[in-house]
């Protein structure tokens, strides 16, 4: 409903990136550096200075971002304040999900929400824990869920539920027969983790920080993206591993896996997290109350 070119703007100037604008808008990097170039005609001065390939606003291109954060909140309040009155309830809203819970959280609670609110979109971005913060900074997705702690005080993080970490070796693996291995066992033996970034790996290297274990003493024999492609290289008994519980139910049932409960025990949180915005879209603001109820009613499921 506002003026095309200063949305532009506004996005560009938000995360100084032609670039990044250009992604977040889908849009191409011509368009919008054409849309910028059009707003700065109209006010007939440079609204970003551009030097060695990077930009920042000029003293008139501080004025205008002021302006626009204004000019858009309201719009904001005054569709939420209209939509209150008709009861409507729509928009597109994009997520980011660290890819344990994308793959293993989102689509059920992502599939009831759709029942009850079908007038609202919602994108899904799949990263790792640090990717999806980013995202977050950036303005790139309005929410995230993620697995690991988070760092950026200027952001807000909600717990969602608890998710609890085991080790997985193949059937065949001489501690198959155990149901709880101290967590110092797993030194002993080849380690399959995820990549640098993730949150499940993160987890485990602060877990066996904090009982006096050094991570740098793993055995790691490969860095894997994805818990399938993790299970998969344990299968194969390439090595074990420390995954969420929540990502091994099918092989559990086959019997191709083996889980053991680690000592000492290791939980993490699921949480919400976004920007500490005094306001938000009405959509926005019904999906985190749905998605806190939904994580209330199904605490105690295996995701």
């Amino acid at each position: 409903m506002a003026d095309r070119r200063l949305q532009v703007f506004h996005t560009v100037a938000r995360l100084l990136s032609f670039t990044k604008a250009a992604e977040s808008l889908h849009m191409t990097q011509p368009a919008v550096t054409f849309q910028v170039r059009q707003l700065e005609e109209y006010f007939n001065t440079r609204l970003f200075d551009r030097t060695h390939n990077r930009i920042s606003l000029t003293d008139a291109g501080k004025r205008v971002y002021d302006f626009a954060e204004r000019i858009f909140e309201l719009y904001g309040e005054m569709d939420n304040a209209v939509r209150e009155l008709t009861g409507e309830i729509s928009g597109v809203l994009i997520i980011g999900a660290s890819t344990t819970i994308a793959e293993y959280m989102l689509p059920a609670l992502l599939g009831d929400f759709r029942v009850q609110y079908p007038d609202v979109g919602v994108r899904l971005k799949v990263s790792n824990t640090e990717g999806i913060v980013s995202m977050v900074e950036n303005n790139v997705i309005d929410l995230g869920v993620v697995e690991a702690p988070v760092s950026n005080k200027n952001l807000a993080v909600e717990s969602c539920r608890l998710d609890k970490l085991v080790v997985i070796v193949p059937r065949n693996h001489e501690l198959a027969s155990e149901k709880v291995v101290p967590l110092s066992r797993i030194l002993d033996y080849p380690y399959i983790c995820r990549e640098e970034g993730s949150g499940t790996r993160e987890v485990i290297v602060e877990h066996m920080s904090d009982h006096g274990l050094n991570a740098n003493e793993l055995n790691i024999t490969m860095e894997l993206g994805s818990p399938e492609a993790i299970k998969g290289a344990v299968e194969a008994s390439m090595g074990i591993s420390v995954v969420s519980k929540a990502t091994i139910a099918k092989e559990l049932k086959l019997g191709t896996l083996v889980a053991l409960e680690l000592d000492p025990p290791l939980e993490r949180p699921f949480s919400f997290v976004h920007q500490k915005q005094k306001f938000r879209m009405r959509a926005m603001d019904e999906l985190l109350e749905f998605a806190r109820n939904y994580c209330t009613e199904h605490k105690d499921d295996v995701i």
